[in-house]
């Protein structure tokens, strides 16, 4: 590894017409994307590829297209507006599988540019908040550039990765990027209460982050011996934790110990899972892998979605045509969690959005993506309580559904589903 003295010095072996991979998440080199855009000039042709990234970064703007395109494969709040499919574009895929892209070179990697914590004594540096697919990047590149910080957190697992593997780097000493989440509405704290009622002592759970999977945690104060394997947590794991409610004490993958992809959340949960041994944070191959997931007991997925229609299909991804996320994790989870013995995959959603139209309808919007198929739906829970579609036909489906709409909403729902059947008789 040589040490720079600056960000511009160290990307300056990257050439024109090569494929960059940037790590995600609280471990988004900003460093070293702010100096690509700095000597933007000095490059054409050349592709970013990458999950979300935190952090302001140079997407938006249009000049940064003369020398980049960019390749999300999951489209963060940041890179929302920008998306124009040209030059900058989402690749669908399963999270668990994004590995497979650059280690079977579908995507070979040129440059792999990284935000690592120092080398410990025997020279290994951690990738830290954000192994997810970072390590096949790291494994898969030519060429490794990192930013290495004595505030990023030393995390155990797959993540560790020898001096002598990186090519180039420079020190710096900043704060992470942090999340904080707002407090849940009564509508979700409702929500919470109904998935929480799903879940058994001894359960393993997966749950993303946000106002929903927080409400849920916070319902889990009277529960025993949980499991954490999840692809992501917060800040709001922690109480569960340090009471000795999330012990892990039933898992079968890693038990005794939180099982993760990524972590993004504040300085103090950056603190707690520096050189912490309960904490794994893993290859997502390995994590998400629906096999893997479905060894532990009683496992239940947590997830959300954009709609649900009457009978069962999931958009998770998109508002219509237009791309607000990704496939994620979600059917990984969905389909681990039926493997589970006992295991539940959940969908949980407000009834309305904040405009008032309802989640619950009778038809996807024109274009929108179908990430979980009616297929794979189990539970679908709004405040107004649970429905379990495993086993119904299409009929039973829609009225369960109907039932956990919006009060306002479910005449309107009931005679849209009449209408349909009338088409086809």
């Amino acid at each position: 590894m040589q040490i720079v003295s600056s960000a511009e010095q160290a990307i300056s072996s990257i050439r024109p017409g090569t494929r960059i991979f940037v790590q995600g998440g609280a471990a988004t080199p900003l460093r070293l994307l702010d100096a690509l855009y700095e000597k933007k000039e000095s490059f054409h042709d050349c592709e970013l590829i990458h999950i979300h990234l935190e952090g302001n970064i140079p997407h938006g703007k249009k000049d940064f297209y003369k020398s980049f395109r960019t390749t999300s494969l999951f489209v963060g709040e940041n890179v929302r507006k920008s998306l124009d499919y040209h030059y900058n574009d989402y690749l669908p895929c399963f999270l668990s599988e994004i590995p497979d892209l650059f280690r079977k070179n579908i995507r070979p990697l040129d440059v792999a540019l990284i935000h690592v914590s120092p080398p410990d004594e025997h020279g290994l540096c951690s990738l830290g908040t954000s192994v997810d697919v970072a390590r096949a990047a790291c494994d898969s590149a030519k060429l490794i550039i990192a930013q290495i910080n004595k505030q990023m957190p030393r995390v155990h697992g797959d993540g560790l990765l020898h001096k002598d593997h990186i090519h180039f780097a420079i020190e710096i000493d900043e704060p992470l990027h942090e999340a904080r989440s707002s407090t849940s509405s009564d509508i979700e704290k409702k929500i919470g209460f109904f998935v929480a009622s799903l879940i058994e002592d001894g359960s393993t759970i997966q749950t993303g982050i946000g106002r929903i999977p927080n409400a849920v945690l916070s319902e889990l104060k009277d529960h025993k011996n949980l499991g954490v394997h999840t692809e992501v947590f917060s800040d709001a794991l922690l109480p569960l934790i340090e009471k000795g409610i999330i012990n892990n004490s039933q898992k079968v993958v890693y038990p005794g110990r939180t099982v993760s992809s990524f972590i993004i959340g504040t300085k103090k949960l950056y603190d707690f899972i520096d050189d912490n041994l309960m904490f794994a944070n893993l290859d997502v191959s390995f994590v998400n892998n629906p096999h893997i997931i479905g060894k532990n007991p009683k496992v239940v997925a947590i997830n959300s979605a954009v709609e649900v229609d009457l009978t069962g299909q999931i958009c998770a991804d998109s508002i219509g045509t237009k791309i607000i996320s990704g496939v994620g994790g979600q059917i990984d989870y969905m389909r681990g969690a039926v493997l589970s013995k006992n295991g539940k995959p959940v969908i949980a959603l407000p009834s309305r959005t904040a405009s008032g139209r309802s989640k619950i309808v009778s038809i996807l919007a024109p274009g929108a993506g179908v990430v979980t198929t009616r297929a794979h739906a189990h539970y679908i829970v709004t405040e107004y309580g649970i429905a379990d579609l495993y086993g119904k036909t299409l009929g039973e489906r829609a009225k369960v559904l109907i039932s956990i709409a919006h009060p306002d909403d479910r005449e309107s729902l009931s005679k849209a589903w009449h209408e349909r059947i009338h088409q086809h008789s």
